[in-house]
């Protein structure tokens, strides 16, 4: 049991190494001179082709009696996909304007943002279990984004960009834990990429007929989709189950600081110590609300 969870949980971190990367390789391709259009483009176009080809393989492997998704189920997982698309779409413009250790802590808003989203739902007043880990994100986010001392010379559209990728980033959870759970998680991420890759298209069409560099897709579109879109879907599939959810989303949080380090090391980002201090606070919050004595705390606050 316990070589089960460590098992998992290596896969799972590997998983969040790769979002960590992300940010830095597309700023290192929009340096190399490509834009938002061709990035995104590329990513999704060459990750839906790779899990089609591994969707193919695996069909062999799945038991007869697996059920695989419906008609009707296919729309919606494609339509859900769409904020999926969107996330990229909107922290890569994030990542244009902002500092790649900035861009991440904001889209960690999802966070917060998913348990206001459960609240909503289902219309249940949120504890002090809930609440303190939300004020710890809060205030490590203003730290984190060093906002009281560079708030005159952020750039508020890429922080804007920002918000908005968190927002999408939120769907695309939400949809990701509660939307036909039942079918194969390969298959499922397959239809969501199609649904993000068909948003992305729409979005960026007119950038295909004009001047669109395809040699993204010998360079860094490869890098970008095997980091992005290839490899953390078949290590959250195989390492979620082993782990479970919430040892799983404290290991995935692991994406935060390998972001910070990899925008420092390759791109040579400047992270002060009260940066550092805002990200170890986020990353508390993230334990704080999946500990197993969360559920402890709900019955005895």
């Amino acid at each position: 049991m316990r070589s089960k969870t460590l098992k998992g949980g290596l896969l799972i971190t590997l998983g969040a190494c790769c979002y960590g990367m992300l940010g830095t390789y597309v700023k290192m391709a929009y340096q190399a001179g490509f834009n938002t259009a061709e990035v995104t483009i590329s990513q999704f176009c060459i990750g839906f082709v790779g899990l089609f080809i591994l969707a193919l393989f695996r069909k062999r492997e799945q038991a007869v009696a697996a059920r695989q998704p419906s008609i009707k189920s296919k729309i919606r997982l494609t339509i859900a996909g769409t904020s999926l698309g969107l996330t990229s779409i909107f922290y890569y413009l994030a990542v244009k304007y902002i500092a790649v250790s900035v861009a991440i802590v904001l889209l960690a808003q999802s966070v917060w943002m998913g348990v206001l989203l459960e609240t909503i739902l289902q219309q249940k007043r949120p504890g002090i279990a809930t609440i303190l880990p939300v004020a710890v994100i809060m205030t490590g986010t203003l730290l984190a984004t060093d906002v009281l001392e560079q708030s005159i010379h952020f750039n508020w559209k890429g922080v804007a960009f920002g918000i908005m990728g968190a927002v999408c980033y939120t769907a695309t959870m939400y949809s990701t834990n509660n939307l036909d759970i039942q079918f194969p998680p390969l298959k499922r991420s397959l239809y969501m990429i199609l649904g993000g890759l068909i948003i992305i298209l729409l979005v960026f069409h007119a950038y295909i007929n004009r001047e669109f560099s395809y040699k993204i897709f010998l360079s860094w579109g490869l890098v970008v989709s095997l980091f992005g879109t290839i490899l953390p879907p078949l290590f959250f599939t195989r390492g979620m189950p082993l782990a479970g959810i919430g040892l799983g989303a404290i290991l995935a949080s692991i994406e935060i600081p390998i972001s910070v380090i990899m925008a420092n090391i390759l791109l040579g980002e400047r992270v002060l110590m009260g940066q550092w201090i805002g990200v170890v606070l986020i990353l508390a919050a993230v334990v704080l609300m999946n500990i197993p004595k969360r559920q402890f705390l709900k019955q005895n606050i």
